[in-house]
């Protein structure tokens, strides 16, 4: 009788001394199958994503700041005697004359003659431009 009761309730009975994981076992290997490949794919996401970021970085801020350097390196070879300038420290003046690494500059109220880096000039305005306001 007590066979039968098991056989209805659909639980298995093992003999004495043997214990039965064949089924946790088929269950948990079925459960680690089918989430391996997207386990797989998941974990492989974060190992990509610094090797995506890289490009994103350069064209966002890598490119721009070599654009920009590569204008202010023409404007420096591009400055003559008599140009407008405007330093890093603000001070305007008009180009006197240029030597190799530094330029003199001429400072309005007193004619003050100065000596300046040629990296320090931030801005250069021709005498042929307009001025920029009204």
């Amino acid at each position: 009788m007590a066979g039968c009761a098991c056989a209805l309730s659909g639980s298995r009975v093992a003999p004495p001394g043997r214990t039965t994981n064949v089924g946790l076992n088929v269950v948990t290997s079925f459960a680690l199958f089918a989430a391996s490949p997207a386990g797989a794919a998941g974990s492989s996401l974060p190992m990509l994503l610094p090797l995506l970021l890289i490009p994103v970085l350069y064209l966002v801020m890598i490119r721009p700041q070599q654009k920009r350097q590569k204008q202010w390196q023409e404007m420096l070879s591009s400055i003559k005697a008599g140009d407008r300038v405007t330093t890093a420290g603000g001070i305007r003046g008009i180009i006197l004359s240029i030597k190799d690494d530094a330029i003199i500059i001429r400072v309005a109220p007193d004619n003050i003659k100065m000596e300046v880096a040629k990296n320090a000039i931030a801005t250069v305005t021709t005498q042929d431009a307009p001025p920029s306001g009204a």
